[in-house]
């Protein structure tokens, strides 16, 4: 059985929504910690955990980044974290897992683009994932939203989950 702990140096975590219809908004999680506890190196039996810091939220605009913080959108003063834990391994290049935003918890797919295994110059054993996935924000109970002078939605209700990861085992 091997640990694995994520490299935040080498990791990235993203969201994107749609922005009055018409663009779309990035932001990121800037303090997260995940593991993967695995007994191969195909990660088909792994169990992966991931936890981010809402108060870590930045889509560099301090003001829209408080709003999300605030009870609108996350809550972040009631529910300071959201979790990820998987309740498969890696099968047909995906994970299934329960996502937990603001106290709710629902099953998501993620699409996985597994990078491999390798051994760095410092000899330490490294695997790379890039997983993607997609949610509905009012699933999770971050409804706010307003009109637009054309009836649309100012805050897209789909959200686009991007996660590159590296991780390093614990020997």
């Amino acid at each position: 059985m091997t640990q694995w702990t994520i490299d935040n140096s080498h990791s990235e975590v993203f969201f994107k929504v749609k922005h009055m219809v018409i663009s779309t908004v990035t932001g990121e999680f800037t303090s997260f910690k995940s593991s993967i506890v695995s007994e191969t190196d195909d990660f088909t039996n792994a169990k992966f955990e991931f936890s981010a810091d809402i108060n870590s939220i930045n889509t560099k605009i301090t003001d829209r980044d408080n709003h999300l913080k605030s009870a609108d959108f996350f809550d972040a003063e009631q529910y300071p974290t959201l979790s990820f834990h998987s309740t498969s391994g890696l099968q047909n290049n995906s994970i299934k897992g329960n996502l937990t935003i603001k106290n709710v918890t629902k099953e998501i797919t993620l699409d996985v683009d597994f990078g491999g295994v390798i051994n760095d110059p410092w000899n330490n054993q490294r695997a790379g994932f890039e997983m993607t996935g997609k949610i509905s924000r009012k699933e999770f109970g971050l409804t706010w939203n307003q009109l637009t002078e054309a009836g649309g939605m100012v805050v897209g209700d789909t959200v686009k989950l991007i996660i590159n990861a590296e991780y390093i085992s614990q020997k």
